[in-house]
């Protein structure tokens, strides 16, 4: 039960990717996804084809594209993180299964005849904010530029875009659902309330004699064989030069007749508008609308109402008609504004399905003088003049890349250029320890690591605003192992914790074998002869496992994954020894009658059962319109994967 929320915590990686298909994610992730999964080009072979999904095939280069895109993104907010890292926390099997899923949910949505309109794509790619004009308006040429920038076209960019909006709306009354059957919640409730009572013992690596200094053989033996352990990380010296609104301020800096006509062109903006806060629900079936109405109508919260027909209610906030009729119809649009706040409206035809509204709150924004609007025009106008400047500017700058090099482009720039010490990817100074990361050089040093030897300059964004820097790689500093002269003194102490660890480990192992024997821990533990810290009861229901929010201790850990009568070995943290957990008894747990536990239980539950529910749908749609993996190419590409990143790059 509940395996996908096992998973979720299994792989914390995988998980955020493998969700990414249930929401709308915006143009933006559209944009920068230039795999076409759309079946539409040249089929693959069968050893070139990673997955069969209905009619549609998953490329090989397709997957690795999406795996290398999803790690990259990844990357930008943990830039130390490596692809091995990525693809053993589960990343690779997310993005696949979010590439099969995304695949079956667009042809099951096709064989139920649910469609996308025009008008409603259109109001998407509209909607973006970086897609609009000085003049508030969406600007067809930005888009145009936007889409040579990432390669792509506008007739995949809709696809991907209705693609997202049928799952979406095939998905959210899914992952939507809260309700847990009262046995269901009793089993873990059980469960939750079973206690444990056990004994824990600790045998410190230090107690066991130290032994005698090591000789300069053993020393180099053990240094060889742990040269991972003093292996300094790949490190750069970046250079860069930033450029932000100050360097085009002057240029960018709106005019009042600017202002005047973004006010004239904005007029229905500034005029008087009748505001509407509506609640509103999407019923695929007339019926169905009809009884939900009802419910409203008769006083049940349209919230409530829907929850308990496996809906969800969306608020959406001072619409104005216009463009409420843009994300729904001009007739659910006008039945809604024909109505006052506290009505309920529908159900109402709507391109995929019936609404059901309710004016949630009515109100009159009264007009606005040029005088009354000028702040935020020009704030606002500021705003798009910097970033439209600072783009012209970087992308004369990369034409000017092919041509010049990093000082040539400083000089004739007039910026000023910065020096990085020999840094890690995550910004820390190995060579000076109180030094701080700079939060500020993170996309800086991103892309710095991204980049090969030899490569040209390049420019990266710095901030919404538009900022960015230009940045090269000076030198490239590879990892490699301290010499053993520079850190002699700190491999003599590694050395003898490690001895005084392996000795400690064989006395501890006796103890175990002595208690799984019958001989009481205490008995077992005395007959070392060494000194060591008192036994430690332990008594404590499974709750207490998610009880800390500093994290569950190992010992209590293992208490609750072994056999009664039962005694077993763990190691402690930093090789300070060997602790032995015992377990005595298990007291079974017996919720019944306890409403709060079971009522509590039910609503931690509730809390992921949804996205348990959405994972078994996704998987009956897979079924649905068959879907078949290549393992071995699959297997191939992730064992590539895996193993294809260099030494430098390992953990």
């Amino acid at each position: 039960m509940l395996s996908f929320f096992r998973r979720m915590i299994r792989h914390p990686l995988g998980a955020a990717i493998a969700l990414g298909f249930v929401a709308l994610l915006g143009l933006a992730f559209v944009l920068s996804d230039k795999s076409d999964l759309s079946g539409t080009g040249t089929p693959a072979s069968k050893g070139d084809t990673v997955a069969t999904v209905g009619t549609k095939t998953i490329a090989l280069a397709d997957l690795q594209a999406a795996v290398q895109r999803d790690f990259n993104q990844y990357r930008q907010e943990q830039p130390s993180l490596t692809m091995a890292q990525f693809v053993t926390g589960g990343g690779f099997d997310a993005t696949l299964e979010r590439l099969i899923d995304s695949t079956a949910f667009r042809q099951f949505a096709q064989k139920q005849g649910m469609v996308v309109s025009k008008q409603a794509v259109d109001a998407i790619i509209a909607s973006q904010p970086g897609l609009t004009g000085l003049d508030g308006k969406f600007d067809q040429a930005r888009y145009e530029a936007v889409l040579r920038q990432n390669g792509t076209s506008d007739a995949q960019v809709r696809l991907d875009i209705a693609d997202q909006t049928l799952t979406r709306h095939l998905i959210l009354p899914t992952i939507g659902a809260s309700q847990v059957p009262v046995q269901l919640a009793l089993a873990y409730s059980n469960s939750l309330l079973e206690k444990r009572i056990g004994t824990v013992g600790f045998i410190p690596s230090q107690a066991v004699a130290a032994g005698p200094a090591p000789t300069d053989p053993e020393l180099n033996t053990f240094y060889t064989r742990n040269l991972s352990r003093y292996r300094l990380p790949e490190r750069r010296i970046v250079r860069y030069a930033r450029i932000d609104a100050a360097a085009v301020a002057a240029s960018a800096t709106p005019s009042e007749a600017e202002i005047a006509a973004a006010y004239k062109a904005q007029a229905a903006t500034f005029a008087a508008a009748d505001l509407r806060t509506i609640a509103q629900v999407v019923v695929a079936d007339q019926a169905a609308a009809t009884a939900l109405a009802a419910k409203v109508r008769a006083g049940t919260p349209i919230e409530q109402a829907a929850r308990a027909a496996g809906l969800e209610a969306a608020t959406l906030t001072d619409q104005r008609k216009a463009a409420y009729a843009g994300q729904t119809s001009a007739a659910v649009a006008d039945a809604a504004f024909a109505a006052k706040a506290g009505d309920v409206v529908g159900p109402v035809r709507a391109p995929l399905g019936f609404i059901v509204a309710k004016i949630v709150k009515q109100h009159i924004q009264p007009a606005k003088t040029l005088a009354e609007a000028t702040s935020g025009l020009r704030e606002t106008l500021l705003k798009q003049k910097t970033a439209a400047a600072l783009t012209d500017k970087r992308n004369a700058m990369e034409d000017a890349l092919s041509k010049s090099n990093f000082d040539t482009l400083v000089t004739q720039q007039k910026l000023t250029p910065l020096r990085t010490p020999a840094l890690l990817a995550s910004g820390q100074d190995i060579d000076n320890p109180t030094a701080k990361p700079d939060p500020a050089l993170a996309p800086i040093l991103a892309a710095a690591f991204a980049a090969q030897a030899g490569d040209a300059p390049q420019t990266v964004p710095l901030g919404p605003d538009g900022s960015f820097a230009l940045v090269a790689v000076e030198k490239i500093v590879p990892a490699a192992p301290r010499p053993l002269a520079q850190i002699r003194d700190a491999v003599v102490r590694d050395f003898t914790i490690d001895r005084g660890q392996r000795e400690a480990r064989k006395i501890a192992a006796a103890v175990v074998a002595s208690a799984n024997k019958g001989m009481p821990l205490a008995e077992a533990l005395a007959a070392t002869k060494l000194k060591l810290p008192p036994l430690r009861p332990v008594e404590a229901p499974r709750a207490a496992l998610m009880a800390n929010p500093r994290g569950v201790p190992a010992p209590l850990s293992l208490l609750f994954a072994m056999p009664a009568k039962t005694t077993k070995l763990l190691e402690a943290p930093d090789k300070a020894g060997w602790i032995i957990v015992h377990l005595d008894t298990i007291v079974p747990g017996d919720a019944r009658g306890n409403d709060r536990v079971i009522n509590g239980t039910r609503g931690d539950i509730g809390k992921v059962i949804g996205r348990e529910y959405a994972a078994e749908f996704g998987k009956a749609i897979q079924k649905a319109v068959g879907t078949s993996r290549n393992a071995a190419a699959i297997a191939k590409l992730k064992l590539d994967m895996l193993g294809g990143v260099s030494a430098t790059d390992q953990p």
